[in-house]
């Protein structure tokens, strides 16, 4: 399974359009994963203050679009090395390979994120 941090209102859009595409597949030419070791450390360095989001969980296998693990796009999150490998789909994520989604909101004291408990 890879991990995908996108909004509410991105979601329930894709999921009227019947697939879901981030914007980073036009202007990078692929979504952006993660593992289950590497999403908090994404989503702390680069979607902190966001209260708006949920969390894919993905099942690579039933991807329609290709999936290659590569190093980071740009500069690794902290607690990453450049040498670290992320799942990124050339494509749009087809709806059925959508495993789950859960609600990802920030801890409201400390302001950093936690895996929901389903996927410790």
């Amino acid at each position: 399974m890879i991990l995908h941090i996108t909004s509410k209102v991105e979601w329930l859009e894709a999921q009227k359009r019947g697939e879901y595409v981030a914007a980073s597949l036009q202007s990078e030419g692929f979504i952006h994963c993660s593992t289950g070791k590497q999403v908090l450390h994404v989503a702390n360095a680069f979607y902190r203050g966001r209260t708006d989001l949920v969390l894919l969980q993905i099942d690579e296998a039933k991807l329609n679009s290709g999936v290659k693990w590569e190093p980071p796009a740009g500069p690794p999150a902290p607690g990453h090395f450049p040498t670290d490998l992320f799942p990124h789909v050339y494509g749009p994520i087809n709806l059925t390979a959508v495993f789950a989604v859960f609600d990802f909101p920030p801890d409201p004291v400390a302001a950093t994120f936690s895996l929901p408990p389903q996927l410790h």
